[in-house]
């Protein structure tokens, strides 16, 4: 394991990054992050900023205004860092998908490592996604998007770009 995935598997800091939607997935966001469910315990932590963030959680749809944005924030970001799609509109759009404000799904544009199906997912499964997307990195199971992406992996597209 390298010291990169060492230290970023020991303690999360979190950036929630939100498009425009239903706003439902953020509520359950934010609910895994209360002290009810606690993801304290696991080391993760809200964070402020994006220059401090460890792991971005995606929810909603991006239009393409949005699209440009949620791209420069993952530029922004320290590497490695990781990217999990929150709820069924980052995952597959479904009702906005067609829509004409829609740029497709953020995984065009942002390389994403893990997503979490769900209209909106439990705070139990986003939970269990991030602790089980851990363990496979420190398992070697998996390489962060973002490394893959440095190591001429497919990069993806510019926003603005996608067909609807």
């Amino acid at each position: 394991m390298s010291f990169a995935i060492q230290a970023l598997t020991r303690s999360l800091n979190v950036f929630h990054l939100a498009g425009s939607a239903c706003n439902n997935c953020d509520i359950e966001i934010l609910d895994a992050l209360t002290p009810k469910y606690d993801l304290e315990r696991f080391g993760i932590t809200l964070a402020a900023s994006i220059r401090h963030a460890d792991l971005i959680l995606l929810s909603g749809i991006f239009n393409k205004k949005a699209a440009i944005r949620a791209r420069h924030l993952y530029e922004q970001a320290p590497k490695p860092v990781l990217v999990v799609a929150v709820g069924g509109c980052p995952c597959t759009g479904i009702i906005f998908r067609g829509s004409y404000n829609w740029d497709g799904p953020p995984g065009t544009y942002i390389p994403i490592d893990a997503y979490i199906p769900g209209c909106p997912p439990k705070p139990e499964a986003i939970i269990s996604a991030v602790i089980k997307l851990v363990q496979a990195l420190r398992r070697g199971d998996l390489v962060p998007a973002c490394q893959a992406e440095e190591r001429g992996v497919a990069k993806p597209a510019t926003p603005g770009t996608a067909e609807a």
